[in-house]
Formats: structure tokens, sequence, C-alpha cells
């Protein structure tokens, strides 16, 4: 038996148990696996070295070295989220309706966990955590596989967590590790129909693209980050500058960072050399279209392939637009519907933008670096989902439920 089919066994074994847990045991076993990060940090951290050291050695981009690092304030970090997972309310037995048939049947649906998911990510340890502790709390079991680059710091986080849970109502099973790093243990994973009830893979635009075309399992797909900020003409320059700055700079290893800013022409004539001119200093590559090339002279010419890449580094591509209509035009074009941006005084523009693009998650006057469940006040996040079935955005607690039907008779039968 492989270890993908071993393991899954046990996360649906465990799920016997998850059905039967309360809201409160749920919440103190949570409190328990963020005490439990928090002590051991030290093995935590020191596992985590062991990647990033393998990472340098095999010349990983300083980004990516970044989604994989860890230390003492992110564990802590990824922690609180735990904890404010265990403070939200529990969706599992919510009731979404209820009504009364003429036959005196009385039908409710309520909430109820998906059952098994499977999850599957690259080189970023929090979501480890992150994905535990929401599964967890709907009731659900999982089963984890991250990839190569952090499987020393995976292994011991999850060590941690289920030495943890052991000592609660929660079934340490309900909580898996693929340890197999091969390509063949993700193929077993996606057509694991029966033993995985649903896929979430969560990464770059190649591990998504594999999963939906080769899963037969069902997946709930989240997607690639191409996000734009456009500036408006009557934008505040300040205020441009800021979220423009922040959206790439704060972190551009991560989906929700910007990587396209679009500049209306009479703004980009005035305040673009400004606005260029900081994210020069914080070593942003720019590259831009021939409107921009003249008023950025140390940018490099764009091209409709760097537009169409999620880049996850510091590198900015900036187009001159002539106002909002091409804007929209250009996000139609390259967007992947993640987050999307518009700075504006002009209120109509705003409103039209935030009508007319379409994406899981649009901003007025705000950084995408926004759209993540941790900010959205979900504690921590799954994924942020693309798609347009069942979850979009940011997903947390409610979007990894599922519902089902009561009925309730008092001997009816059909005639």
């Amino acid at each position: 038996m492989s270890e993908v089919i071993d393991k899954a066994r046990l996360a649906g074994t465990a799920l016997q148990t998850m059905n039967r847990l309360t809201s409160g045991q749920k919440n103190e076993a949570l409190n328990r696996m963020a005490e439990a990060l928090v002590a051991g940090r030290d093995a935590i951290l020191e596992a985590n070295a062991q990647d990033l050291a393998r990472g340098r050695d095999n010349g990983t981009t300083p980004s990516l070295l970044d989604r994989l690092a860890l230390n003492e304030t992110r564990i802590a970090g990824i922690a609180e989220g735990l904890r404010q997972i265990a403070e939200l309310p529990d969706p599992v037995g919510d009731l979404l309706e209820s009504f009364e048939r003429p036959n005196g049947l009385r039908i409710e649906r309520v909430r109820v966990p998906l059952g098994v998911i499977g999850m599957i990510y690259e080189a970023r340890p929090n979501v480890t955590v992150d994905a535990a502790g929401l599964c967890l709390k709907t009731g659900n079991a999982v089963v984890l596989r991250g990839g190569s680059a952090a499987l020393h710091t995976n292994r011991r986080i999850v060590e941690t967590l289920r030495a943890a849970l052991a000592e609660t109502d929660v079934p340490a099973d309900a909580l898996q590790l693929i340890e197999d790093a091969s390509r063949a243990s993700v193929d077993e994973m996606l057509k694991l129909n029966g033993l995985i009830d649903v896929i979430i893979p969560r990464g770059g635009a190649s591990l998504i693209r594999t999963v939906v075309e080769n899963a037969t399992v069902p997946v709930i797909e989240t997607g690639a980050g191409i996000c734009h900020t456009y500036i408006d003409e009557s934008a505040d320059p300040d205020m441009a500058s800021n979220i423009a700055f922040n959206a790439k700079v704060q972190r551009p290893s991560v989906c929700n960072a910007m990587e396209t800013l679009l500049v209306h022409e009479s703004f980009a004539a005035v305040h673009l050399p400004r606005i260029a001119e900081r994210l020069l200093a914080a070593n942003v590559e720019l590259r831009g279209c021939p409107a921009t090339l003249r008023l950025i002279p140390e940018a490099k010419p764009a091209t409709d392939e760097d537009y169409a890449t999620e880049y996850n580094d510091y590198i900015l591509n900036v187009r001159i637009v002539s106002g909002l209509d091409e804007a929209l035009d250009h996000i139609r074009r390259f967007g992947t519907m993640h987050s999307e941006c518009i700075v504006t005084e002009n209120k109509l523009h705003a409103e039209r933008f935030l009508q007319e693009v379409d994406a899981a998650a649009v901003y007025h006057n705000a950084s995408t670096r926004f759209t993540d469940g941790f900010e959205f006040g979900f504690g921590a996040e799954i994924g942020i989902s693309t798609q347009k079935l069942h979850a979009r955005g940011p997903m947390g607690l409610p979007a990894l439920t599922s519902s089902k039907y009561r009925i309730y008779g008092s001997g009816q039968i059909r005639e």
C-alpha cells in the first residue's frame, strides 16, 4: 500500500470521530496547537534552516526563499492565526434555510464538512498550519502534500501539531502529511476518488494547471495572481504612490502582490517619475511600454509575455494608458481574476471599475495586499479561489463546508 493511500484511509477513519466533536472540543485543540507551535519554535526553525540552506545551494531566488523562511515573529503570527480560528463561529451545523411543504414535510438545509481534503501546495510552510487549523475547525480531515523545498519544516510542524492533538479529543490522524516529494504522490492524490473528497491546490500557475487538468477528484481552484493597480487621472499623488509601493514591495513573493501598474497618461506625465524613483530605490526592476520608457529611462521594454507573467519578485510592469477604458481592456486581457485596484477620487470611475472588473477582489483606494484570509478577519485562509463555483476569494471556514438536507416527516409516503 502506498503512503498516499494509507494516510488518506487514516484520515477517512478519523472523520468518524470528527463528526461527533463539539465546537468547544475543536477550539481547545486549535489553542493547544498554537501553544505547541510557540513552544516548539526552536526545533521548527532548525528544520527551516535546513530547507533554506538547501534552497540557497540549489539557486532558489530570494523571493521564493522569503516564502519559505520562518522566524520567531512569523511563527507567532501563524500561531495567532490558529487562536483567531478558534474564536470564530463554527459554521458546521448552521441552519441555512428551513421550510415546510404542503404535505407536512419539514425540510432544513445545514452546513456539513466536505470530508477528507487533499491540500497540494508549494514552498510556504504557513500553509501547513493554516490548512490544518481551518480543516479541523470545520470537522474535516486533511491530507497535506507540501513542496519538497519545505519538507523538513513541514515534517517538524506536523509532528508538533499531531503531538498537540494527541492530548485533545481531536484525533491526530485527522492531520496527515505526505512526505513523498515525487510527482507520483501528487498524481496519486489527484485520482484518489473515494478516499479524498476534494483537492485544493495552492501555488504557482504550473501547479494549479497540473491539478486542474489531471484530477478526477473534485478541485477547488486557487489562482495565480497577476494583479493590477490602475492610477486614474484624479488620483491623490501621495496615496497612489503609497498604494503602488505597498502592493509591489511589501512582500512581492505572494499572489496578491501587484505585477502591473497602469497609469493614466496625464497623471503619469506629472507624477510617474517620482513613483518610479521610489520603486527603483527599493531595487524594483521596471519594465514599461514606449511611453513609460520616455519618462523612466531606467526601465526596460515590456512585452505581452511580461504582462502575462506572475513574477513573485522585485519586477514590475508599467503601462501608460489613455484612460479607464484602456485600463479595463488591459485587465480583461491579462488579469487572472484575483485582485485588482483603482486609485481615484472620481466616484463614477471607482464604481464602474468595481462593477466591471471580473475578479475575486476589487479595490478602490487600497492595496491589493489585503486579499488575505487573516486581513479579512477569517483567522487564516486555505487559499484564494479565483473560480466562480462554490467559493471565491479568500477561503475561510464556510468555504470548507458543503450542505445537506434534513427532512422531518410524520409517516408521509409519495403517491
